[in-house]
């Protein structure tokens, strides 16, 4: 399930608490989770609902002015099927968040990160990229992904990916436009000039 920024910052700020989606089938359960930027969010429940169902309450709280703006953005929805209605919290954060976050590195947590992006750049089918694209990132935070792959030769979309890849080792975060070096790749990159 995909939602806007401005709904993430909603639900990370306790202001939205559920969301409205037009599904033939529903797409998420009650007790599953998801990752986001914003964290971990949990479903707690799925509930198929008709139009005269939503209230002004449910508008508010899915971060509406009122009702009519709600049922006029589900009327705009290019998929076909009925209105369901989402009720979720924010679980915490992700563990990639809270590697994010951890700068203070031993030698050993340096060198398994360093083992890490070695075992990643060896099972590339191209050249070693890791470093490449943590120094890019580095020196250019906030550069939209297209242009930083640009820089090196290479396509948005797998490039995305491969900054997919250092996120999940909590070293990048990603930003409204591009991304920029956790406290913990800023330690890394660190390590590896001195």
């Amino acid at each position: 399930m995909l939602f806007r920024r401005e709904v993430l910052e909603g639900i990370a700020g306790g202001r939205i608490d559920r969301v409205f989606r037009v599904w033939a089938e529903p797409r998420v359960r009650a007790g599953s989770t998801q990752r986001t930027w914003a964290g971990v969010i949990v479903i707690d429940s799925v509930t198929a609902v008709t139009p005269e169902e939503i209230t002004e309450d449910d508008a508010r709280h899915a971060g509406f002015a009122d009702r009519a703006a709600l049922l006029t953005a589900l009327s705009k929805s290019t998929k076909s099927g009925g209105y369901h209605r989402v009720m979720l919290h924010l679980g915490g954060p992700t563990p990639e968040a809270e590697l994010r976050q951890k700068a203070d590195l031993t030698g050993r947590e340096l060198d398994e990160i360093k083992d890490a992006l070695d075992a990643i750049d060896a099972r590339s089918r191209r050249d070693p990229w890791t470093r490449d694209v943590l120094g890019l990132i580095e020196a250019h935070p906030g550069l939209r992904a297209v242009d930083l792959a640009e820089r090196l030769g290479r396509e948005k979309l797998p490039f995305k990916a491969d900054v997919r890849r250092l996120k999940a080792l909590g070293l990048t975060e990603s930003l409204e436009t591009g991304y920029r070096l956790s406290p913990r790749g800023k330690a890394l990159m660190n390590h590896l000039r001195a």
